[in-house]
């Protein structure tokens, strides 16, 4: 997608984005980031109920809950149609829908559809990781299906429940890109980059995950080990006894690990419960599969994952990172007025250089030294 426009969906009155490979959503709460991630979400969720084709928009399923027509148009709008548009390859795909009942939980669609079999949105290629993502399970469910035939590592509202299947069913398949092979390992191996770029992020971290035939589920669990050549090893952990930044980053790594060039990858959140650093180096192995032509969508609060890409976009300059035009950073925020929401484009340079912020960019640590310091 090059760029994406929604009119009269909750807070986005007419909403337009310029879409680059990683595109980084921030800004206050209730702007309208999630509402983006939503938009999308819908549309998938739709066509996998079958209804987008045919009729129209689910406001509620599997992947996101938005709740009746109410709920989902724009407060000001000025008519009953609300509208998702995005463009690739210089075609535009337009979907509008009716807003007739107030309290309907379907929105009947308007213009006929255009073939979107060869879109990463509605194909298997597809991963969404929600900020609700499971924290660390007893066991993991297997879906059979889901997994092996749709490669998901998440159905049901973006937990991540399926990473423990993902990971022991694709353990031994090869990474699709040389640029996230981690130096450190000679292995191309899902499970073995997995674990390596996992003790990048997160130190000396292993895991292992079983499947438990009786149970028909997967345990998910982590040892930890002394600095490399020795590499002796703890006792195993269950997942419930080891911080949750584990379990809430596993799924992450997965996702962009697992990714192909066509794929398209929803993320909210990938700094919940990390350590500064590990947000920053999270953030730089996003950047290098966007790299690669994976669309991502990162929706984040935090200043490390923004200055991580930024890093990310210095370390281009040594072939090792991520180009300075493959990054859009929006920063949200809204009106005074008819509460729309407006997004400005922070524009990122070669360097990892960024130019006159808008007031509230990641500003705070400023305002609260200049207090600490007197002025």
């Amino acid at each position: 997608m090059t760029q994406l426009c929604l009119k009269n969906f909750k807070s986005h009155e007419n909403t337009k984005l310029s879409l680059s490979n990683l595109n980084i959503l921030t800004g206050s709460n209730g702007m309208g980031k999630s509402s983006v991630f939503q938009a999308l979400l819908l549309l998938r969720q739709s066509y996998f109920k079958n209804n987008l084709l045919a009729s129209g928009l689910d406001l509620n399923g599997f992947l996101c809950d938005i709740g009746v027509a109410f709920d989902a148009r724009y407060q000001y709008a000025t008519n009953n149609l609300i509208e998702f548009v995005f463009s690739i390859d210089q075609k535009n795909y337009q979907w509008q829908f009716e807003y007739q009942e107030p309290t309907a939980t379907f929105l009947h669609r308007l213009n006929p559809p255009e073939p979107i079999d060869d879109l990463s949105l509605f194909g298997n290629h597809f991963q969404y990781l929600s900020a609700a993502r499971l924290a660390p399970q007893k066991s993991y469910i297997k879906d059979t299906y889901q997994v092996e035939v749709l490669r998901q590592i998440s159905v049901q509202k973006g937990l991540g429940e399926l990473v423990g299947h993902f990971l022991q069913h694709y353990a031994h398949e090869k990474i699709a890109f040389p640029n996230l092979k981690h130096p450190l390992s000679d292995s191309e191996a899902l499970l073995e980059q997995t674990n390596i770029w996992l003790q990048e992020i997160i130190p000396q971290v292993n895991v292992i995950v079983r499947e438990n035939q009786g149970l028909n589920a997967f345990e998910i669990r982590y040892q930890f080990t002394e600095t490399r050549p020795d590499r002796l090893y703890t006792n195993e952990f269950k997942a419930e006894n080891v911080g949750f930044g584990i379990s809430y980053t596993l799924p992450i790594i997965v996702a962009i690990l697992s990714a192909k060039s066509d794929s398209l990858i929803m993320i909210e959140n990938p700094e919940s419960h990390l350590h500064p650093k590990s947000q920053s180096k999270l953030a730089q192995l996003i950047a290098l599969a966007a790299q690669n032509g994976v669309q991502i969508f990162l929706e984040t609060h935090s200043d490390h994952i923004i200055n991580g890409t930024l890093v990310a976009v210095k370390n281009f300059e040594t072939q090792q990172g991520i180009a300075h035009d493959k990054v859009s950073i929006h920063y949200f925020q809204r009106a005074e007025t008819q509460h729309t929401t407006e997004v400005i484009k922070v524009p990122v340079f070669e360097g990892g250089r960024i130019k006159n912020p808008p007031l509230g960019f990641f500003d705070q640590i400023e305002t609260d030294l200049e207090t600490l310091m007197g002025f």
